[in-house]
């Protein structure tokens, strides 16, 4: 199966997509140091502006770790997605293997007071499929 570079999700009027990159010039693969970065693109495709509150990751090594990360916002950030809005924002995981995955959701308050989970689609980390960054 071809490696796809892309991964996206819709729940209730947000798309979440993501771009998940492997940094081989961070990574240490010897000593079991494999770094990951991944690209998010959060549009608003709904009807009412919405606010992300919370997210909720779930991290897979296929040495066989998993690890749940909860937290507020995105890196340092609750941003409101107007409608017709897009927040984008980057950031990394390491993995100790050069295979895994990520999924989860972001929670997000709609104006009309309505709270919500968006998924993140699961997406694929792999060391030897993914595209890399050039050094």
């Amino acid at each position: 199966m071809p490696h796809r570079s892309f991964f996206y999700r819709e729940t209730e009027g947000i798309r979440v997509t993501v771009r998940p990159v492997y940094l081989r010039e961070h990574s240490e693969p010897a000593q079991g140091h494999y770094v990951f970065a991944y690209y998010v693109r959060i549009e608003n495709i709904g009807v009412q502006q919405a606010q992300l509150l919370t997210r909720r990751w779930l991290i897979h090594d296929s040495i066989g770790e998993d690890t749940e990360v909860l937290g507020e916002g995105v890196v340092g950030d609750q941003p409101v997605i107007a409608t017709g809005g897009v927040h984008e924002y980057q950031s990394f995981c390491v993995l100790k293997s050069g295979e895994g995955f990520m999924e989860g959701h972001y929670g997000f308050l709609r104006q009309d007071g309505v709270a919500f989970e968006a998924a993140i689609p699961r997406f694929t980390l792999s060391a030897s499929e993914s595209p890399s960054l050039p050094s």
